[in-house]
């Protein structure tokens, strides 16, 4: 034919070799020759050499689509459905007291198993029961083939993408079911999530959703100790299953993703907001019309009254244990150790515990006191080990079933002047030394109080060191030494050593302003008593598995907050509150090395008595609620005659009843010293002592440095204003009365030594104040005085209160005064 012989054109310009990667104009492989993958790119230069065909990309794609399709395939016919898993194959979980002494096994302290489950029939059932946890749990449940791709997807995408922790879950409420009724256990990489998949198509197959659904109402945990819808509709409603109404039911479907927080008891802002999301669910699945809607209220649940596991003080410690569980390295859930049958070892040490509950008892039942307290006076009591931060004793309160809130780590109530030791360290880390002298009148004006700082009663002490200060609870001293350190000092050395409540920076939280939690007295102190080494404070010693294997093992790790020599000095002076000054009275008597302070607030609303051994560290408190249940009131003192209750009264004697035992005990009985003083700071330069400049002989004239003399016209004025001249001249006024028919109560007699007598700067000027005439003698019988509570050592009081030392009463109530002064 003619246009077969044409010979054929030469190919355009366009389509000639530019040199810029098209086809070459001649063939660079030789002909004949055909490799099986043409690559790179036989006929092309530059980057289109390198870049694969249209064809390698359709082939390369489509071929791993049919390999993974296959494997799908693969997968889906070769997996197995497991049988379902059985309640009885779920193991018990057992919490154990600390092991004893002779390293034994310590005794159980409590058990958990899988309990409180009625399998019901879904077909009887409102059908609004299953339909509320699927508008809550997955609203495709009813068209879906087991899976949700989309789901998965979005899920996939925000957790590869999301920069801020968070995660999403894409499972199917069939997912779901295959992980709680088949698989038994939270799975959380991606293999065992395709598996689960896999899974709950097939069994989306093989099973009808009513079947699926029933099912999962049956297996799922809904908090208050309740799996199942049976024994969760009698937990919060004291109903069965097939009466629940559509609000109650509503509510139960709510609480599934987080059982234990979204509780009404727990959480009932939350609950709600949950209630109206399946409500709102239900309308857009076409279950609910805006009519039956507005006829639905939120439903009150019934009291929960928790198992016998939690009965008594023992409640408090069990929570504690679960919540460490839970927010500890291994996340165990109350699910998981319902039915993981784990072995737990706890700090508790049965004999501290038990020395410590049976104090308690002996104070709440009036035998310690005489009288028994009143019921809303709340005690705390707490102790841990200095050298790990281990949780040995704490009584949280006398029966968790009735009251369900931790004294110990829930309660924030007022330190009072416990916080004073904060402020003597951020002293000595200042420069300030023991031997740091200040005035001690009462009242004071000091830099940015806003009213005067008062000593309790107008208690005046003179020119005094910082150990006299911190023994005898001084206000006007610390005072003043938080003025000059800054009071951010003092709340940064609370927070070192293991105070987690804010703390304010108001000069007057060296009175102890701030709440805090009784465990974190107790661990701030035993930093103290680790010299300066804080150890967090902790209640899980051990975890096995099942199969005996350690799944965790506490490790201590202590930090170094505060210099050795520093707490050393700040000890010392601690020492002397107990030997000489607000705590004598009841933890003298221990006859070891003890420290510790007292604390009291404003209006007796909290009282406390923090102390502390080489060994061990306790904090005990009181504090009173209203009748509300919430608010603080001041603290009914028992007996009446006790006046207020201060620190250095009922919380040192809880104290002091409690440590003799534990002091009994093998693993404490050692008596232990604290490191000697270590004199932290510069040379003291104290006004008292005398120069050590040198010089050739003594002046005849006696200067201010080494001699005053008593000031004049001291005679005929007021007690305070006397006692206030002689504290300005740097003078310690002492007062004595005596009758006298001339001069009027209250107004000075003499003064010993007499006015303009030299006298050594600091030392000690009597003051004899009137007590008006002596009285007539009357032939009336005298009135009995009011017996007290219990034998115990008495020293002479300012008031009429026959129990205890003035001066424990005299520093305490000071804190509250100048903690409402301060505003």
């Amino acid at each position: 034919m003619a246009g077969s012989s044409t010979p054929r054109s030469a190919p355009p310009r366009s389509r000639r070799s530019s040199g810029r990667g098209t086809r070459a104009a001649t063939p660079t492989r030789p002909a004949g020759k055909k490799r099986f993958f043409d690559y790179p790119r036989t006929g092309y230069t530059g980057l289109h050499r390198w870049l694969p065909s249209w064809r390698v990309v359709l082939g390369t794609v489509l071929g791993g689509a049919f390999l993974l399709l296959g494997a799908g395939v693969a997968a889906y016919a070769t997996i197995d459905v497991p049988k379902p898993g059985e309640d009885v194959s779920a193991q018990t979980s057992t919490i154990y007291y600390a092991d004893n002494a002779d390293g034994s096994q310590g005794a159980v302290m409590g058990t958990y198993a899988v309990q409180k489950r009625e399998i019901v029939d879904y077909d009887t059932l409102p059908a609004y029961v299953g339909e509320s946890v699927v508008a809550g749990e997955d609203r495709t449940f009813f068209t879906n083939r087991g899976v949700s791709i989309t789901g998965m997807a979005r899920a996939f995408l925000h957790n590869a993408t999301a920069d801020d922790g968070t995660t999403q879950g894409g499972s199917t409420l069939t997912q779901q079911y295959v992980e709680r009724y088949y698989v038994d256990k939270t799975t959380t990489d991606y293999v065992g999530k395709a598996r689960e998949a896999l899974l709950a198509i097939k069994i989306a197959q093989s099973q009808s959703k009513q079947e699926i659904l029933g099912n999962y109402l049956n297996t799922i945990y809904f908090g208050r100790d309740s799996y199942g819808i049976q024994a969760a509709a009698q937990s919060y409603f004291g109903v069965d299953a097939k009466d629940l109404t559509q609000a109650q039911a509503a509510l139960l479907a709510a609480v599934i993703p987080s059982p234990n927080n979204w509780d009404p008891a727990v959480d009932a802002a939350k609950s709600e907001q949950r209630w109206n999301i399946i409500l709102d669910g239900l309308q857009d699945m076409g279950k609910l019309s805006d009519a039956q809607r507005a006829k639905l209220t939120f439903p009150d649940t019934v009291d929960y009254k928790r198992t016998e596991r939690y009965t008594g003080t023992k409640g408090y410690l069990l929570t504690e244990v679960e919540k460490e569980l839970e927010t500890g390295p291994l996340k165990i859930t109350k699910d998981e150790l319902m039915r993981g049958g784990y072995k737990i070892v706890t700090t508790i040490q049965k004999p501290v515990q038990k020395d410590m509950e049976s104090t308690a008892k002996s104070y709440r039942n009036g035998e310690m006191l005489g009288e028994k307290p009143n019921k809303r006076t709340k005690l705390a009591m707490v102790s841990v080990d200095p050298s790990s931060g281990a949780i040995v004793g704490m009584y949280g309160g006398s029966n968790f079933v009735d009251d369900q809130i931790n004294r110990v780590t829930y309660d924030k109530i007022q330190a009072g002047s416990t916080f004073k030791p904060f402020t003597l360290i951020a002293a000595l880390e200042s420069g300030k030394t023991l031997e740091s002298r200040y005035n001690g009148y009462s009242p004071m004006t000091v830099p940015g109080w806003s009213k005067p700082v008062p000593n309790f009663g107008g208690e005046q002490f003179g020119n005094i060191n910082l150990i006299k200060a911190t023994a005898e609870s001084v206000n006007t001293v610390y005072a003043q030494l938080n003025e000059e350190i800054g009071p951010e000092k003092t709340a940064d050395v609370a927070v070192r050593a293991g105070i987690t409540t804010p703390v304010g920076t108001d000069p007057s939280n060296v009175l102890g302003t701030a709440d805090v939690h009784p465990l974190d007295m107790a661990s701030a102190y035993a930093t103290l008593a680790a010299q300066g080494v804080h150890h967090d404070p902790y209640m899980i010693e051990k975890i096995e598995n099942y199969d005996g294997t350690t799944a965790y093992e506490a490790k201590s790790k202590g930090k170094r907050v505060f210099d050795a020599d520093v707490v050393a000095d700040a000890t010392y002076a601690m020492q002397q509150v107990v030997q000489s000054g607000s705590g004598e009275t009841w933890i003298k008597p221990l006859d070891r090395p003890i420290a510790g302070k007292t604390g009291t607030t404003n209006e007796w609303k909290a009282a406390w008595f923090v102390g502390f051994t080489p060994q061990i560290a306790t904090a005990v408190s009181l504090s009173q609620v209203g009748e509300d249940g919430k608010s603080q009131e001041t603290i009914e003192a028992v007996p009446a005659s006790l006046g207020g209750v201060t620190g250095g009264k009922t919380p040192a004697e809880i104290w002091a009843s409690y440590m003799k035992g534990v002091f009994e005990l093998p693993q404490y009985e050692k008596v232990e010293d604290f490191p000697a003083r270590a004199n932290v700071g510069p040379t003291p330069t104290a006004r008292p002592k005398a120069t050590t400049t040198p010089t050739p002989t003594p002046t005849p004239t006696e200067t201010q440095e080494t001699v005053d003399r008593v000031p004049s016209g001291l005679v005929g004025k007021l007690q305070a204003d006397a006692s206030g001249i002689l504290v300005q001249a740097g003078l310690n006024p002492a007062v004595t009365t005596a009758y006298s028919d001339d001069v009027v109560v209250g107004r000075v007699i003499s003064v010993s030594p007499g006015e303009g007598k030299k006298i050594k700067p600091g030392a000690t000027v009597t003051l004899v104040v009137s007590s008006g005439p002596k009285p007539e003698p009357t032939k009336a019988p005298k009135p009995t005085q009011t017996a007290q509570p219990t034998p115990q050592p008495t020293k002479p009081a300012k008031t009429p209160q026959p129990t205890q030392d003035p001066t424990p009463e005299a520093t305490e109530k000071a804190d509250a005064d100048a903690a409402a002064s301060a505003g």
